[in-house]
């Protein structure tokens, strides 16, 4: 039977089991104020760039796209306090407030005064459109004289 040293350097199993991202979810997706941070997909294809946010459960109006100099920011702002009514009395009462706010730094080929939001079945979509100087051109052949 041979002995192996325990190094205290070297990471253990044990402790490589918690570096996952399974255990690493609420540092991804809770903001600072923890609520939850939706998730993003950003897309590039040769005319755009599309940055699509989950969000089920708001509305159009919740939500805030604002663009300052390069920086396009998508952020929602959501309170849903009960009412109380006549008669009524609550031993407890919450309050649920929600927001986020995630930020993006365009690139020089982005075209920001033609960019365009829609918020469709809990996807909030932001098409961003290239510059036409920065969509790529097919192949030319060059004459050899």
């Amino acid at each position: 039977m041979t002995l192996v040293r325990f190094n205290p350097q070297l990471p253990s199993l044990f402790d490589r089991f918690f570096d996952t991202e399974l255990f690493d979810w609420a540092n991804r997706h809770f903001s600072a104020t923890n609520t939850t941070m939706p998730s993003v997909n950003i897309l590039e294809t040769d005319d755009h760039f599309e940055v699509e946010v989950a969000a089920p459960g708001l509305k159009k109006s919740d939500f805030k796209v604002q663009l300052d100099r390069d920086v396009l920011t998508i952020s929602s702002e959501k309170r849903d306090e009960k009412e109380e009514k006549e008669g009524e009395r609550f031993t407890r009462r919450e309050f649920s407030y929600q927001s986020f706010s995630r930020s993006f730094t365009l690139p020089n080929s982005a075209d920001s005064d033609k960019i365009k939001a829609t918020y469709i079945d809990g996807i909030l979509k932001v098409v961003i459109p290239k510059r036409e100087e920065a969509k790529p051109k097919p192949a030319k052949q060059i004459e050899i004289h």
